[in-house]
């Protein structure tokens, strides 16, 4: 995004003068001070790093940021960042180069012919995509980011050299015009400081943070700065006195520790005041120590050491060793009550810890050649690992970038709870987590399949938030299936794009084969007994047929034909005339067979259903038909099949309108399930009512799945909207008959909408 800090679009940058000789003075001293940190390259890939600085220069000859530097000092001040991760030649060499594609049209093909394919790569993961078009602002950020995350995926250098550029950006985000402040803080606060924190760079976590604070609240972030300098004067010798008792008790210990300072970042104390509306002065934990000790076992030695020299705060401890943060972060907190009643933080961590804590995925190159290699190296590798993959996991099931980026946002929040396995595994879920979210972290099928859940030993229903220290056990069933109304629950990307893909992929199924059943009916109308195969025999008739309707594959066709995307008859009377070009007839005698059929049976079926159809298939909620009565299918265009009953005003008036749009339908003799209807029960006012009627229904074994008694004032009568779920017809009149013999029911009749022919409804259908 460091093409926000130019002062004017790429074109116009170019035709600017050259810039002076103090200017050029300038990026050469600042690259002499880039080479001063390439110590740890030999000289070959010193010689390709000054390859690419050479490049860069030039093809930002002219260009200028808003600060009047020459801009190649942008990308110099971004691999000089990267140098201090001690990131390898490509890393340095793509940070150079990441605005090349983006502000001076160099190709790709370009860079991969001077630099390599990986650099080249690096780069192209890091260029924005201006110059494709969106719709929106937010579509174009969303796909940008898409890219950026999955390049980063494959290659985690990616992120941080987009780190890099932005914490310069945001260094010197001074020079920008103050009207755009706003909007590059809060993006730097949303995504990339949760992305540093998600990735263990807790150092350039920390920075975004102030700085962001410091573009999008100047007054508060500058009322802050000077009250903290205040209060650090103000405590300077209570400070000191801490730190002189706790050295002389480790000493007296024997315990080597590395003492150190840590002051509240003004970020975390402006949030802590937000949060929790808070003064400053009640802020009490603005200032703590870090020790460092050479061993694990230190670790919890030094601790006792602490709480036996000052009072620790109850419910203030917290052990990061034995359960790490999800980002890998290790240490002990603990907070004391120290000289005059002030608390004070103290972080216990070894050496290792340390170098994670502060630098999480660059600790695998910052420290590779380093004493603590191997241990660095391996936390460096696996910090953010399993959420790396997850992002390949969501892109494969979700290309959307806007529903992509919305998944990834919700695991960005660094706030978490652990949770456990009943065979004691710990699992890091973010905090809102559900047992459903639980089920699809532990695996794909065990959401897939999820039925019921315990926790700690009690049942609970799906929705159950998590807390932390909770044991939880998923019951599967093999029949189960995601539930759509648990998206409206689910809280981690990663159980979102699950359901999701799981429901497009079930709806694409079904509709597909209904596709196929509606084709191979309006076929035998034409003749042909049989929708021809896919294989090598028919590969020139189905060419031309897709060519015809505009799609890519016959699967894609035929569930375009189930969605209503496409009308049966007009494709299947094309797919007859192609057959007959290819030598194949129509039978005659078939023909004359569904025309007989058609006349004796005008509604004569294409479609049988008896309550397993999902997606495929919806019941109007305008009229709510039920087993028993005559009822028609009407493809509604992307909606699948829609099945009214046949008496029903909506359908009348689309057949009016739409008439090719119907197919026959009908009823199973054997449904699978119950469907729901609309029923308008009123009843004279008094105790009980409500309570007899449900009697009644219960009586009559039928379920009450909705009851709506309206927000009109009480009256001597009053409606009940019920909706209930019934076997068939018959069961309903059995149920409505129950009803009306019931004491205090006034009136029952079925709620639907009428045609005009039938004058108007008695009461509103519910749609």
């Amino acid at each position: 995004m460091s093409a926000m800090l130019d002062a004017s679009p790429p074109r116009r940058r170019a035709a600017r003068s050259l810039p002076g000789p103090a200017q050029a003075n300038a990026a050469a001293a600042s690259f002499a001070a880039l080479t001063a940190r390439l110590d740890y390259l030999d000289a070959g890939e010193v010689a390709q790093v000054r390859q690419a600085y050479r490049f860069a220069d030039e093809a930002h000859l002219g260009q200028m940021r808003a600060s009047g530097e020459p801009y190649i000092t942008h990308p110099i001040a971004v691999a000089a960042q990267c140098a201090e991760w001690k990131l390898d030649a490509q890393a340095l060499m793509a940070a150079l180069l990441h605005d090349a594609i983006e502000d001076c049209g160099v190709t790709k093909p370009e860079l991969i012919e001077r630099f390599g394919a990986p650099v080249a790569e690096l780069v192209d993961g890091l260029t924005k995509l201006d110059k494709l078009h969106f719709n929106t602002r937010e579509e174009n950020q969303a796909e940008s980011f898409r890219k950026m995350l999955l390049a980063m995926a494959r290659d985690v250098r990616v992120i941080l050299i987009k780190l890099a550029d932005r914490s310069h950006n945001m260094r010197t985000l001074e020079d920008m015009p103050r009207a755009k402040w706003g909007r590059i803080s809060a993006e730097t606060l949303e995504i990339y400081a949760p992305i540093a924190h998600r990735l263990g760079l807790n150092q350039t976590y920390r920075e975004l943070q102030e700085l962001s604070l410091r573009y999008l609240r100047p007054w508060r972030h500058a009322v802050l700065a000077k009250a903290v300098s205040k209060a650090r004067n103000r405590r300077r010798d209570l400070i000191q006195k801490v730190q002189r008792e706790v050295e002389a008790a480790f000493d007296a210990a024997r315990i080597a520790v590395r003492l150190g300072g840590r002051e509240k970042t003004l970020y975390s104390i402006y949030r802590k005041m937000d949060e929790k509306h808070l003064s400053f002065a009640q802020v009490t934990d603005i200032y703590g120590f870090r020790i460092v000790v050479p061993s694990v076992s230190d670790c919890y030695t030094a601790l006792g050491v602490l709480h036996q020299m000052y009072k620790p705060v109850p419910g203030r401890f917290k052990d990061h060793i034995a359960i790490p943060k999800v980002n890998g972060y290790q240490s002990l907190h603990t907070t004391l009550v120290g000289p005059a009643g002030v608390n004070i933080e103290f972080q216990i961590r070894t050496q290792e810890m340390h170098l994670v804590a502060e630098s999480g995925v660059a600790a695998h190159w910052l420290y590779k050649a380093g004493p603590e290699a191997s241990k660095a190296s391996e936390a460096g590798e696996r910090l953010g690992a399993q959420w790396l993959q997850s992002l390949l996991d969501i892109q494969h099931e979700t290309r959307d970038a806007t529903e992509f980026w919305d998944h990834v946002k919700i695991d960005l929040f660094p706030d978490a709870v652990y949770v456990f396995t009943p065979k004691s595994q710990i699992l890091a879920l973010p905090r809102g987590a559900t047992t459903v979210d639980f089920a699809y972290a532990i695996h794909s099928s065990v959401g897939d399949h999820a039925v019921a859940a315990r926790i700690n030993g009690n049942q609970v229903p799906l929705r159950t938030e998590l807390k932390i220290g909770d044991v939880i056990a998923v019951e599967t069933s093999r029949e189960a299936t995601p539930d759509p109304a648990w998206l409206a629950f689910v809280r981690t990307g990663r159980a979102r794009s699950k359901i999701r893909h799981y429901l497009k992929t079930r709806a694409v199924a079904e509709s597909q084969a209904l596709g196929a059943q509606l084709l191979t009916q309006a076929l035998r109308a034409e003749g042909i007994e049989r929708l021809p195969g896919t294989d090598a025999a028919y590969h020139a008739v189905w060419e031309k047929l897709l060519r015809f309707t505009g799609n890519r594959n016959a699967e894609e066709l035929l569930t375009d034909l189930g969605l209503g995307k496409r009308i049966a008859s007009i494709v299947a009377k094309r797919l007859a005339n192609l057959l007959a070009e290819s030598g194949e007839k129509p039978d005659a005698l078939l023909i004359t067979r569904e025309r007989f059929t058609a006349s004796v049976q005008p509604a004569h079926a294409a479609v049988v259903l008896d309550g397993s159809e999902n997606a495929s298939v919806q019941f109007a909620t305008c009229c709510r038909p039920v087993p028993g009565e005559s009822i028609v299918g009407y493809l509604g265009r992307g909606e699948g099949l829609v099945v009214h009953a046949a008496d029903c005003g909506t359908a009348r008036k689309l057949l009016n309108k739409d008439s090719e749009r119907f197919i026959g339908v009908e009823w199973s003799d054997e449904p699978v399930r119950a469907f729901e209807t609309h029923l308008l029960v009123t009843v004279a006012n008094g105790k009980g009512v409500l309570a007899r009627v449900a009697q009644a229904l219960a009586s009559a074994e039928v379920d009450i799945t909705h009851v709506d008694m309206g927000e009109e004032r009480v009256q001597d009568a009053a409606d009940l909207r019920l909706i209930i779920a019934v076997r068939d017809r018959s069961h309903l009149d059995a149920a409505i008959r129950i009803l009306k013999r019931t004491p205090s029911v006034l009136q029952v009749e079925r709620m639907r909408p009428r045609s005009s022919a039938q004058g108007p409804a008695a009461s509103p259908g519910a749609g």
